[in-house]
């Protein structure tokens, strides 16, 4: 994991806000009417009742079982926490379950159990099989884990798998194959060090074992020391890799050695360990959040290391997410009795060879690279790669139905893997995506309203999440006041009153009066509005004091973009300005322009407007596909705005033969490609829609926006401003933190890409 600053306030007030914790349960069907109400349960309840009691099978047509997970503990081993109990794990619990949902679209109840007791805990789980689909044990310590697992799988007819002990030990395996093809290497003859015991680390070596590591090669280290045959303390797990000969060390046992693996604490590792070991040495660091060793100094020990931990910040990370979702998703899928080797052996497989194709350009943008490629620093995918859930989980179910644990047969794997797609809508992704990305080379940006607590909490979570250095505009001692009465942290950050900083008021003053003062404005004058906040922020990015400024929660939106226009002024060539939202929406990013300025373009306007706005997408790595939308549909209606819209068409299908644009035509025809196909063949949207909407005027983009974002409760991002030629926005009045956050994140990837 990375770094982060993460206080004690914030993750509270989190977890407490609104509606406490993070998941819950959402009606699939028609509530409204009574005759829906009839149907979801009496009467109607009553024919599916009886079809599945003729028939259990029938219980995943007419259920959601065939989509629910039990993610259960008794909270003895949780997080680095240890036994802290049951109650206190159900946030761990809860977070797990929403890291199904928005990875695989799976539906968790989480379940935790008051016992220690095998016995009562296996009983437990084993008279709730009816309800899921399967079950994911978590946070369980060993060696009672083992034992629970072991059991549940022969007992129950449901997929069970111990994430603890399997999710590092897949993801970790691919890592090795990738590894060992990399520097030619087999995997029969490599000698293996392991530091830890525990159920993870019994796991991956097990795994290790199954995929070809002979056990004779393999040191194991506990607590204790090596285990080897001498030793009278072992138990049954750590009996299975105790080895003949005996190393009174982990440093004795890691001359020559090809692995090193490491599921136990931080910096047990030395340098000179790492040079001992043979050429081309693999080291699995992934103790957390501080692995046995830190990347830095291993890779400065052996330039030829292949490293991998559990840290996001590094290459390689091993983290389990890239695992569950989709094993699960698989297993379910197919109705699977149970996850075997065979299916877990499949998502190494899996895994190892998603890891050798061309990395999607959202995952670039999101690491900010310009083609990460198969090598020692990429061995395993990354986390936000949209092709695992694709990928993994039809592995998954090809492997049960083939060893024979599949009650549901899958014939079209195409039409899988569609379907599979279709479940994640873009909204998390691009999100995660635009975060991703800011965070490799951080701005500092300037916050012209610090005297608001939301923009102040806004700068302190881009701050700790390391997005931007902010710089706050404002009265000090207010600023430091609400700062204070919120228990905010923000005592290094850098806040400036424009009414007490003279020295910066000549210097932009002098600036400024340059710019201006063969357009009507006297030096007095320019002096003057070098005091407010949004003239003097935006002076601050003209002079490269700072890279980007953020306003507007305050003020109007003429006031916020005027000082913009005429200190830092418009892009080559463009004419027009105009503003642009985002919408995260489950089928994509929608893009909506223009938003804000341009109160009725005329066709020229709106031909520069689309123009804008087909870079801003192509800078999110994503194809523009542009609907020009109004009232007409392909001259089926006259008037001036549906002919402005024609002809602006026209045009840019003329200037851009390569750009996907069409209209003009109603919003809905824009996404409805069916209708599109049946009515209009032509249209260039009809293998995709829309993911772009140019509307004809400030009146129409401004109530498409409002209303989506309200009715359909889309996160947004925006409005972000477009032609000039450094970063300036505007917040709307209103603005989330989140939304604010995500604002600043838009601003420092631009500062990016101008530096």
């Amino acid at each position: 994991m990375e770094k982060q600053t993460i206080r004690k306030e914030d993750a509270l007030h989190y977890h407490a806000k609104g509606r406490p914790g993070k998941i819950q349960v959402v009606p699939t069907k028609e509530t409204k009417t009574q005759r829906d109400l009839s149907l979801a349960y009496s009467p109607g309840v009553a024919d599916p009742c009886l079809d599945i009691a003729a028939n259990v099978e029938d219980v995943y047509k007419y259920t959601a079982k065939g989509n629910l997970v039990a993610v259960i503990t008794n909270g003895t081993a949780v997080l680095g926490l240890g036994d802290i109990g049951p109650e206190a794990s159900k946030p761990v619990m809860e977070g797990k379950g929403l890291l199904f949902k928005i990875y695989a679209d799976i539906d968790v109840f989480d379940i935790e159990l008051n016992t220690k007791n095998v016995d009562e805990f296996v009983r437990t789980v084993k008279i709730l099989e009816p309800t899921f689909g399967g079950v994911n044990l978590e946070d369980i310590k060993a060696p009672e884990c083992f034992e629970i697992e072991e059991r549940l799988k022969k007992e129950l007819n449901i997929p069970v798998m111990h994430d603890d002990q399997h999710g590092t030990a897949i993801i970790s395996a691919a890592a090795l194959l990738n590894g060992l093809e990399l520097v030619n290497k087999k995997i029969e003859d490599i000698r293996v060090v392991v530091s830890g015991a525990g159920a993870s680390a019994i796991s991956c070596t097990k795994l290790y074992v199954s995929l070809g590591v002979r056990v004779e090669n393999i040191a194991m280290f506990d607590s204790k020391g090596h285990i080897h045959k001498g030793r009278t303390d072992l138990d049954a797990m750590k009996t299975q890799f105790a080895s003949d000969i005996v190393f009174e060390s982990l440093e004795a046992a890691f001359v020559n050695a090809d692995l090193f693996l490491g599921l136990s604490k931080a910096n047990l590792v030395s340098q000179d360990m790492v040079r001992s070991m043979a050429a081309d040495p693999m080291v699995f660091a992934m103790a957390n959040p501080d692995p046995e060793i830190r990347y830095p100094d291993a890779v400065a020990a052996r330039p030829d290391i292949i490293m991998a931990t559990g840290r996001s910040d590094y290459p390689n990370q091993v983290n389990n997410v890239l695992g569950f979702p989709y094993i699960f998703r698989g297993a379910l899928d197919v109705r699977a009795t149970e996850i075997n080797e065979a299916m877990k052996l499949a998502a190494v497989r899996a895994l190892a060879e998603l890891a050798k194709k061309p990395v999607p350009d959202m995952v670039n943008l999101a690491y900010n690279e310009q083609n990460i490629t198969f090598g020692r620093e990429y061995i395993i995918p990354k986390p936000v790669d949209p092709r695992l859930l694709t990928t993994v989980a039809p592995a998954v179910a090809k492997a049960a139905i083939d060893s024979g644990v599949a009650k549901y047969q899958i014939h079209d794997w195409d039409a899988y893997r569609l379907q599979l797609a279709k479940r994640l809508g873009q909204d998390e992704q691009i999100s995660n995506v635009i975060i991703k990305q800011a965070k490799k080379a951080p701005k500092r940006v300037v916050f012209a309203d610090a005297e608001n607590l939301q923009v102040l909490k806004a700068a302190q979570e881009v701050r700790d999440e390391g997005i931007a250095t902010p710089i706050l505009l404002g009265n000090v001692i207010k600023v430091k006041a609400i700062i204070e009465a919120a228990n905010l942290d923000l005592d290094n950050v850098t806040i400036i009153d424009p009414r007490d900083a003279e020295d910066k008021i000549g210097e932009y003053t002098e600036i400024f009066y340059a710019k201006r003062q063969r357009k009507g404005l006297t030096y007095t004058e320019a002096r003057k509005l070098m005091y407010y906040r949004n003239y003097f922020g935006v002076m601050m990015v003209e002079t490269g004091e700072a890279d980007a400024l953020i306003s507007g929660l305050t003020k109007s939106y003429p006031d916020t973009i005027r000082p913009a226009l005429q200190v830092i002024g418009k892009q080559e060539g463009v004419q027009k300005v105009a503003g642009m939202y985002i919408l995260m929406t489950k089928r994509g990013p929608l893009f909506l322009s223009d938003t804000t300025v341009n109160v009725n373009p005329n066709t020229q306007d709106l031909v520069e407007i689309t123009e804008l706005t087909a870079k801003a997408v192509e800078r999110f790595n994503l194809k523009p596909r542009i609907a020009l939308v109004t009232y007409s549909n392909f001259g089926s209606a006259k008037g001036d705005d549906a002919g402005k819209m024609a002809a602006a068409t026209t045009l840019l299908q003329n200037k851009h033969p390569h750009l996907v644009v069409d209209g003009e035509m109603q919003a809905h025809l824009a996404f409805d490609t069916e209708l599109l196909k049946q009515n209009h063949p032509f249209s260039g949207l009809i293998d995709g829609g829309a993911n772009t909407l140019i509307f004809p005027n400030l009146s129409a983009s401004n109530v498409a926006y409002n209303l989506l974002k309200e009715v359909g409760e889309f996160e947004s991002v925006g409005p972000i401003l477009l032609g000039l030629r450094k970063p300036v926005h505007v917040l709307q009045l209103g603005s989330t933190v989140r939304e604010i956050v995500n604002m600043v994140a838009i601003a420092v990837i631009e500062a990016q890409k101008n530096s």
